[in-house]
């Protein structure tokens, strides 16, 4: 099973390969996945049948009880072969739907097959959390299908829509998860529908919250507006996410849970309540439609309610029902909808009031279309019939709300009669005073998914007893009646049968009054739900945009004030009603007096930032206040975080001087008298307050400090350096999380600077030889030696040509030109010796960054684009990758992150022991110093860029104002 779902991913990884070397036939290589699932889950019919089950579970972290449990049971195995049947054959749809050179061809590929990848993983996940996962990797790809044509904006707000409602759904359904875990002790789905929690009002509050994310996935009332809206994909994805897989994943979850929580209060009353409603409204809706795939979609909401009652309905015979209402659905809707396709390419309009004589120019399309038409009206002897057949026994023979719903049924069974007749009369037949529409013709390759999949709606109608034991494998799982429905085609004459007819001459009578239809419900139409969302999303951005513009006025004086005053209230509240100092051992002021002296002036220094009125001295003092923790933690015996500490502080200061070139000396601010004696004391007492929250935290500790045991563990594996084996190993996940929050956040602060395109090129030649836009920012120096005036002179860097002379420092580049190596080499041995000696990737990459930043204080952007080449993106990504490669390289002992150490002896050199520890620090490594790179490049040479041009358009008006004059008389 495993296999079969990585093989989509790794498959789906390489489509755009695929695509660019065989173009639209890469669809027949992508289709070979879910064609081998579809084999596979044949293979696994009778053990399915038989009522047993294909289990696999991987404990990922047995210590913590999580696992990833894949099951196959009966209702699994239906799902597996709708989802991988029908998808294997709309991926071969599309080798002749599209053509080689359709736009974002790739892309579309590549999200296609991992879409059926989510949804195999999905009906197959045995736990919660699993399935969880999987649910909304089907929602980010169906986004990302449905907004395939990103360039129309109706196609970006459907899938931004889709993503919006069925997310929503998502997060509330987690919930319930969460709380349905809980209350059982356990995730395993299997587990927990064996020994279902007792009722309760947190198993009731679950119970709904799921329902809402299943309901909300399916389309169903009133949810259902995001799946009309969704026809903006393309034709195979409405085939396949629309009738066979993503749409199905709630019905299937409602099936699923039904036999454990059928019965919990609330359960049947939603289900059976809004999927009665959504089925009338969703085919009342299709009968005043003129877009052949909008009058499917809106019947397949209508169809998605019906099933949606019967999964929830909660007996055996109902559920017996909802299983081959599920297959014959997708048996017939995916071919209409491929066939709405091929009309579509063939026509050039899906609108039936233009269509006229398709049937004629295409006859085997309208056969194909005609068959599975046949089966979605419940007609013999087909599928479909056979499905309707058992629902309406199953209602019949319920209790008194089954039998109002089955009149529910009854009536929406008409509607789809109607509306599946106003489908193929729009799409296919003559109209009189409308001329035949021009078609060209279609290839058996196009018509051959579709025609399949109808052919089996025609086979399984009278070999539906074929599937009875595969389905009432799953039905048997609810209370088992005193006479059973089993799975035929014919049951003789009956009630049913006579709801069945009822329902078709229904159904044709509306057709035969389509017209006056259509303008009673176009007449009667309740405001659109699609509308409705639009005004609740406008409301809500007005309400956001009145809140921001209230709260947010512009002054970090105010956001800083209002942070601490909030932080104040809280924390100051929480100490007044709990006193937890009482007990608590007083505080020492130090423990040496260097502490205290180093203390004072660091204080000393940060209440000197409140006097100066120069960005610059502030900086500088505000610099001296972090040297100062640097110090403390020096006399503390930190030497590992003095370290880092005062290389993020060298690193951060050189940062605001880039930063102050663009802005004005002074403050700006004016601050008045009565605002300075509020902020001060504000400020004071917010310190003071988080300087007892400390206190008293460190004095709560109830349990044994963690450090003898982390230092006892770093002795074991012969280390020294506790600090480092910490950040490496013991708690690894936290620097991974830390590295890629770091990324994150010099990537968004990089782009605000680089809003085209991020690269900096090495100097180019005109420049190096030339005057450069530095040169003219003064006036030209007198006496100064100009090409072959002087002697040859020394480069003692690689782009110092490129400063104007008044901008170049002999000394600082000879001395940059020295330490630029050492620097780098002492930042790989800060590296490599962070095991026994302080140093490590983090302030490794910090040193070298340090190095490159000399670089370019004594070069410019060039020389820095000649010492680092490469993008710092590179660095960056390739930093984040070493690093999550040793974390699920882990993963082949059982656990991510797990070490290993290797001992050896080299000649000369002696014992060595190289572990995995030491590559993840190299990973860190890359990343600081991609990050300190594209800051130094977006803060200092991308300003550098705007200073020259702005300095070499002042010298281009300086030197055109003496012509100008001339020129006038």
């Amino acid at each position: 099973m495993t296999a079969l779902i990585v093989c989509h991913f790794v498959l789906a990884a390489f489509a755009r390969p695929l695509v660019r070397r065989l173009g639209a036939r890469a669809f027949l290589v992508l289709a070979l996945p879910p064609a081998a699932t579809t084999c596979w889950a044949l293979t696994q019919w009778d053990t399915a049948a038989s009522g047993s089950s294909v289990d696999w579970s991987w404990a990922w972290m047995p210590d913590y009880g999580v696992s990833v449990d894949l099951r196959l049971d009966a209702l699994a195995e239906v799902m597996v072969l709708l989802a991988s049947g029908v998808g294997a054959l709309v991926l071969l749809y599309c080798a002749a739907y599209f053509s080689d050179t359709t736009p974002r061809l790739a892309g579309f590929a590549g999200n296609l097959l991992a879409f059926a990848g989510a949804m195999l993983a999905l009906v197959l996940s045995d736990d919660l959390i699993s399935l969880y996962v999987f649910w909304e990797l089907t929602t980010v790809f169906s986004y990302l299908l449905i907004g395939y044509d990103s360039e129309h904006r109706h196609s970006r707000r459907s899938a931004l829509q889709a993503l919006t409602v069925t997310t929503l759904g998502g997060l509330a359904m987690l919930v319930g998860f969460l709380i349905i875990g809980q209350e059982a002790g356990t995730y395993r789905i299997s587990a927990i529908l064996a020994d279902p929690p007792p009722a309760g009002t947190a198993v009731e509050v679950a119970v709904l919250l799921i329902l809402c994310g299943a309901l909300s996935k399916s389309a169903v009332w009133p949810f259902s507006l995001w799946l009309p809206n969704a026809m903006a994909a393309p034709t195979p994805v409405s085939a396949y996410l629309h009738a066979a897989a993503m749409v199905k994943a709630g019905v299937y979850l409602v099936a699923r849970l039904a036999p454990g929580f059928s019965d919990v209060p609330g359960w049947r009353p939603v289900v059976m309540v809004l999927g009665a409603a959504t089925m009338l409204l969703g085919g009342w809706r299709a009968l005043r439609l003129n877009d052949l795939k909008i009058v499917l979609a809106y019947g397949t909401v209508s169809q998605l309610g019906f099933l949606t009652l019967l999964a929830g309905v909660g007996n055996r015979d109902a559920a017996l029902a909802a299983a081959v209402m599920i297959l014959g659905h997708a048996l017939f809707k995916a071919p209409l909808f491929l066939v709405t396709g091929i009309v579509d390419h063939a026509a050039g309009t899906r609108d039936l009031r233009k269509l006229s004589g398709v049937g004629r120019a295409l006859p085997h399309v309208c056969a194909v279309a005609v068959l599975a038409a046949l089966s979605m009206a419940a007609l013999p002897p087909l599928l479909g019939f056979a499905a309707k057949e058992a629902a309406f026994e199953a209602l019949l023979h319920g209790d008194t709300a089954d039998r109002w719903a089955l009149g529910v049924t009854v009536a929406g069974s008409a509607l789809t009669v109607a509306y599946t007749a106003r489908f193929v009369w729009g799409a296919f037949l003559r109209k009189p005073g409308v001329a035949d529409t021009p078609v060209h013709r279609v290839g058996p390759a196009f018509l051959a998914a579709p025609a399949a999949l109808a052919l089996c709606g025609l086979v399984l109608g009278p070999g539906v007893g074929w599937t009875d034991r595969l389905l009432s494998a799953y039905a048997d799982a609810f209370p088992a009646p005193a006479h059973p429905y089993h799975l035929a085609l014919w049951h003789g004459w009956g009630t049913a049968l006579l709801l069945s007819a009822v329902a078709t001459l229904g159904g044709a009578v509306l057709f035969a009054a389509r017209d006056r239809v259509a303008r009673l419900s176009r007449r009667i139409a309740w405001p659109t739900a699609d509308g409705v969302f639009g005004q609740l999303l406008l409301g809500l951005e007005r309400l956001s945009l009145q809140a921001t513009g209230f709260v947010q006025r512009g002054s970090l004086s105010v956001y800083l004030a209002t942070t601490l005053l909030v932080m104040l209230a809280g924390q100051l509240s929480v100490l007044v009603a709990d006193r937890p100092w009482h007990g608590a051992p007083a505080p020492r002021l130090w423990d040496v007096p260097l502490q205290g002296a180093v203390a004072a002036l660091t204080c000393a220094a940060a209440l000197l930032c409140l006097t100066v009125r120069r960005r610059m001295k502030a900086v500088v003092l505000a610099g001296l206040t972090g040297y100062g923790a640097a110090l403390l933690f020096v006399v503390q015996g930190g030497p590992d975080l003095a370290l880092t500490q005062f290389c993020v502080e060298t690193v951060s200061m050189i940062v605001f001087v880039l930063v102050l070139r663009r802005m004005p000396v002074h403050f700006q601010e004016s601050v008045s008298t009565w605002r300075r004696a509020v902020r001060i004391p504000v400020a004071l007492a917010a310190a003071a307050t988080l300087g007892v929250v400390v206190w008293v935290a460190a004095a709560a500790r109830v349990a044994p400090p963690a450090g003898a045991a982390m230092v006892e563990e770093t002795a074991h594996h012969g280390l020294k350096d506790v600090g480092a084996t910490i950040l490496v190993d013991l708690r690894a996940w936290d620097t991974m999380g830390e590295s890629a929050v770091l990324a994150a956040a010099a990537i968004g602060v990089t782009s605000l600077i680089y809003l085209h395109r991020r690269a900096e090129g090495t100097a180019a030649p005109t420049e190096v030889r030339g005057r450069t836009a530095w040169s003219v920012t003064t006036e030209p120096l007198t006496g100064v030696p100009q090409g072959d005036e002087g002697a040859p002179e020394r480069g003692w860097l690689a782009a110092g040509a490129t400063l104007a002379p008044e901008h170049r420092s002999v000394v600082f580049e000879v001395v940059t030109r020295l330490l630029f190596h050492p620097i780098l080499v002492l930042s790989v041995y800060l590296l490599f010796c962070a095991e026994n000696m302080p140093g490590g990737g983090f302030v490794g990459g910090l040193v070298a960054g340090l190095a490159l930043i000399t670089r370019y204080l004594a070069g410019g952007r060039f020389e820095l684009a000649e010492a680092a080449p490469l993008q710092p993106g590179l660095f960056t990504g390739l930093g984040l990758f070493v690093s999550t490669a040793v974390a699920l390289f882990g993963l082949s002992d059982g656990t991510v992150l797990h070490a290993w150490t290797y001992h050896g002896h080299l000649p000369l050199i002696g014992d060595y022991e190289f572990g995995t520890p030491v590559i993840f620090d190299c990973g860190v490594y890359l990343l600081v110093l991609g990050v300190v790179l594209d800051i130094v490049r977006a803060l200092g040479a991308k300003i550098d860029r705007q200073i020259e041009r702005a300095a070499a358009e002042k010298a281009a008006a300086r030197g055109a104002g003496p012509e100008t004059g001339e020129a006038t008389p």
